[in-house]
């Protein structure tokens, strides 16, 4: 994230992109997986979605199956969904609330403890040498942030959370992040690497032709740029109080709808710079932005499906007063940033699709794609520590 104090953010020399085969080839796919996807924090949920004991949730991510259930202690646990006794999934649906107080294996019926560990077998006798002690679930890393679901496939090995978290300038503890409940979902599958749908978040090259509503609402990224330090001469406008050289929203406008207009309750707790801000970002990459709006909160998930597929799927979060407030249109409000969401679809769609041609085998960036540059090279990281 940008500080003004650094100065101009845009490329100073030319760059080039990641290679073509990056976003089709379905080898560099698994490496992808292997480097980015079982290493990192993946969000899941809300914690609202798995409230009591015995929720459960499992998750898809590449070729992994993931079971995440809250433990009579009320606490997260995460495993992969994998039997110790022959291999078998362990939960075939997708979410629910298990029976007992056991995780048990719909194969041979090993029963498993809500931590994992291996409570009985359905053998009359055990094998010389063989100790339940030594065949406990295997183990995620799982770590609720504020309401938020997170896991992590490499376990014990996990980094922490924390440190992966880039929460940007703002205050994030000026949302009320923890109390927020769903109020709307929307989710499609886009076909396209799920990198595109990253680095087109990281710029606004595409703004002016691609969202024209958005462009009226935040006028700077009708200009082409993502904030006011992406201006070469930015210091000339840092005393501006216009918001197509500064950011923020439009005179008169205060959050994402179509109006411009709040339609719950503003979050009380924002300071003026983040009221007139209009939205503020949280990200954990490679799988979820966060929009802190005045109003609501909005969670962007990516989800890779395949070499060419991702799921991109949208929450939208409010306060209890507002879902219960009768005036208020919850699907309207969503409308606006769904709009957007459904264009920054359509053109991802667009780009994987050019990235076939046997003639591309690499692109280059313009001064205003930094962000873009930075996602890449990060990707670039995560694959040599492979």
């Amino acid at each position: 994230m940008s500080n003004l104090a650094e100065g101009y953010l845009g490329l100073k020399q030319m760059q080039t992109t990641l290679p073509a085969s990056f976003y089709v080839d379905p080898e560099h796919y698994k490496r992808e997986l292997n480097a980015i996807w079982y290493r990192n924090w993946v969000y899941v949920c809300r914690s609202e979605e798995l409230g009591v004991p015995r929720a459960f949730q499992t998750m898809e991510i590449g070729d992994q199956s993931i079971l995440i259930v809250r433990d009579e202690n009320n606490d997260l646990q995460a495993f992969h969904n994998t039997c110790r006794h022959r291999g078998s999934v362990l939960c075939t649906e997708k979410q629910g609330k298990l029976p007992s107080k056991s995780i048990i294996c719909p194969y041979h019926a090993w029963a498993y403890s809500l931590q994992g560990e291996l409570k009985r077998t359905s053998s009359k006798t055990h094998p010389d040498g063989f100790d339940k002690s030594q065949y406990p679930l295997y183990d995620v890393a799982v770590k609720e942030w504020k309401g938020f679901v997170f896991i992590n496939l490499a376990g014990k090995q996990a980094p922490a959370f924390e440190d992966e978290l880039d929460t940007g300038k703002a205050d994030i503890d000026h949302w009320p992040l923890k109390s927020l409940k769903l109020g709307h979902r929307f989710s499609k599958t886009m076909e396209c690497n799920w990198k595109i749908f990253w680095e087109n978040f990281n710029e606004c090259l595409h703004c002016p032709r691609v969202h024209p509503e958005l462009c009226k609402l935040v006028p700077i990224y009708g200009q082409g740029y993502m904030e006011a330090e992406d201006y070469p001469d930015w210091p000339a406008n840092a005393e501006s109080q216009d918001p197509k050289l500064v950011g923020g929203m439009r005179d008169g406008a205060e959050t994402w709808t179509y109006d411009g207009q709040t339609a719950g309750k503003p979050f009380k707790d924002l300071t003026e710079k983040e009221r007139s801000a209009g939205y503020h970002y949280v990200v954990s990459r490679p799988s979820v932005f966060i929009a802190l709006h005045v109003d609501y909160v909005r969670i962007v998930r990516l989800r890779p499906l395949s070499t060419e597929k991702t799921e991109l799927q949208v929450e939208w979060l409010f306060t209890d007063e507002t879902l219960a407030d009768p005036s208020v249109d919850i699907k309207q409000i969503a409308a606006f940033a769904q709009l957007v969401m459904e264009q920054d679809a359509a053109v991802s769609e667009i780009n994987q699709k050019g990235l076939h041609s046997i003639r591309h085998q690499q692109g280059i960036l313009m001064s205003e794609e930094n962000d873009v540059h930075n996602f890449q090279n990060w990707v670039r990281e995560q694959l040599a520590t492979l």
